[in-house]
């Protein structure tokens, strides 16, 4: 009976926010090869920053694996950057509310 040695498990790194060539070294220092799908010159990418990758960091994959990136947002998947609240939101009303619009039936009255 011949068995065959199994292949080491190493887990994938994350990839994701770093330029091109520190993924490239990152997943060949752990004996996994890069690919990108669409992106023929992955080998000549340098500052280009990973957004997406597969499998997904810490997933166990055998050694010489291949781990997929993805260095822009797929069609319709935004890219537009990090939108946070505005804190503190800024009053309701504005100046519409403020001022008399024409025809209006409950006028602002001054009691000045």
């Amino acid at each position: 009976m011949h068995i065959t040695p199994k292949t080491p498990e190493v887990r994938v790194p994350r990839l994701v926010g770093l330029m091109a060539m520190d993924a490239r070294e990152a997943a060949r220092s752990r004996g996994l090869f890069l690919n990108s799908p669409g992106r023929p010159d992955l080998h000549l990418a340098v500052v280009d920053y990973v957004v997406r990758q597969y499998p997904q960091p810490g997933a166990e994959v055998p050694r010489d694996s291949m781990v997929y990136v993805w260095f822009d947002f797929g069609e319709g998947e935004g890219g537009g950057g990090v939108r946070e609240p505005r804190v503190p939101r800024p009053p309701t009303g504005g100046l519409q509310r403020e001022l008399d619009q024409p025809g209006d039936p409950y006028a602002v009255v001054s009691s000045a």
